[in-house]
């Protein structure tokens, strides 16, 4: 366990590096258009490795992510023909696209509620930014949503951090055999979950969106 004694040390003094700020919030600005890797990890080690500071690490994600919504956004209003179908591909986005093309053609209400939603499950960010560019979303609409929604995913991690992070850090040097082996656990229960949760896709035939396969422009 050496090796891993040896990375984390490494890991929490990078977290800490004074330059960690602007990649953090280089990686909330790009995971938000077409960056696949969440910044949700960088936020949670620099949180655990500067607790006092956890809350404004999460307001700069936040905005940071925003910002590079308004990117996304631009993607799909302007460019979807020159980059967007390309980006959708390659994110491997191409089932769930056409799906959240028609849940966002729904009222505002349902629209805010699905960015709001965001804030608390896997689905990607970068997927709400591209699709509310093509169908054309109001931008007042889009903004408001956004900023409640990363608030909600983001803030979450600094109060958490800022009010336990000191004890969890404790117990992580402590401990951190036994924490990676929970991690590795956790993943392969999250991985399993998502096999069963996919295996029920077909009992979901009553949601109008469910078999949409294509978007219309």
């Amino acid at each position: 366990m050496n090796w891993i004694r040896g990375l984390y040390d490494w890991t929490m003094a990078k977290a800490a590096h004074r330059h960690a700020v602007w990649w953090l919030a280089l990686f909330a600005f790009i995971e938000a258009s077409f960056f696949p890797i969440p910044p949700h990890p960088l936020l949670g080690l620099m949180c655990l490795a500067d607790p006092k500071r956890a809350i404004r690490f999460a307001g700069v994600a936040t905005l940071a992510s925003v910002a590079g919504g308004l990117l996304g956004y631009a993607i799909g209003w302007g460019l979807y023909d020159l980059v967007g179908d390309w980006l959708i591909a390659a994110l491997g986005m191409q089932e769930t696209f056409p799906r959240a093309i028609c849940f966002l053609r729904q009222e505002p209400a349902a629209v805010f509620s699905l960015f709001v939603a965001k804030g608390v499950t896997p689905i990607p960010f970068k997927l709400l930014t591209i699709t509310a560019g093509f169908v054309h979303l109001p931008l007042w609409l889009f903004l408001s949503a956004s900023l409640i929604s990363r608030s909600i995913s983001f803030m979450i991690v600094g109060v958490l951090f800022r009010m336990f992070g000191a004890p969890i850090k404790a117990f992580i040097d402590k401990y951190l055999g036994l924490v990676t082996l929970g991690f590795v656990a956790l993943v392969i229960a999250g991985f399993a979950a998502l096999a069963l949760l996919d295996g029920g896709e077909s009992e979901a035939a009553s949601d109008p969106c469910t078999a949409v396969v294509a978007p219309a422009a």
